[in-house]
């Protein structure tokens, strides 16, 4: 397949294009090179937004709505950081955000009822399976615990980067995430 080119503008492959000749180009209104920093980060920042969330319609919603404000902030990215990072960051107060929200502890609290219907035999297996308890062990644990858990533990943010995302002192970060652990190490033990 060969690329169409107008006279005068050199074309390249999609590839050879850096994610930051990505970013300026969708700094500069280009939608195809937005498009091309969406498939490259949505499976991480999809992946970010179920572990803090939970649950997979709201993540799927924080991960289109983070895409969202990544593109109306586009402007303002200056490339301080990876991109990833900046999106990453975006993702991380969405979900912050949308916890706020009254509906939020609603959909918590059916995914919890979801988990106490499963048999523990049907939950034992494969390797697959186990993930599978993992991912449902932090989806149960208390929202304050699986968050820091999720950006301490899985994403490796610092003890004092954790804190400052989500507000609280690094002290009670430290503590939220001696509880995430021990309730983790209950629920899978169980």
């Amino acid at each position: 397949m060969t690329a169409v080119s107008k006279p005068g503008v050199k074309s390249e492959p999609a590839e050879a294009i850096t994610e930051m000749e990505q970013v300026r180009r969708a700094q500069q209104g280009d939608v195809a090179a937005y498009e091309a920093l969406y498939r490259m980060h949505i499976g991480r920042i999809y992946a970010l937004c179920l572990r803090m969330t939970g649950n997979r319609a709201t993540a799927e919603d924080c991960a289109q709505d983070a895409f969202i404000r990544a593109w109306r902030k586009l402007a303002q990215f200056r490339g301080t950081s990876a991109f990833g990072t900046w999106l990453h960051r975006i993702a991380i107060n969405e979900v912050l955000t949308r916890r706020r929200s009254a509906g939020r502890e609603r959909a918590h609290m059916e995914l919890v009822d979801n988990e106490q219907q499963i048999t523990r035999a049907e939950r034992r297996g494969n390797a697959n399976e186990h993930r599978l308890d993992l991912e449902q062990a932090i989806a149960a644990l208390p929202e304050g615990a699986r968050h820091v858990f999720v950006m301490h533990s899985v994403y490796g943010y610092s003890h004092e980067e954790t804190a400052g995302t989500l507000g609280v002192a690094v002290g009670t970060c430290k503590a939220q995430l001696h509880r995430a652990r021990k309730l983790l190490r209950a629920n899978l033990d169980a």
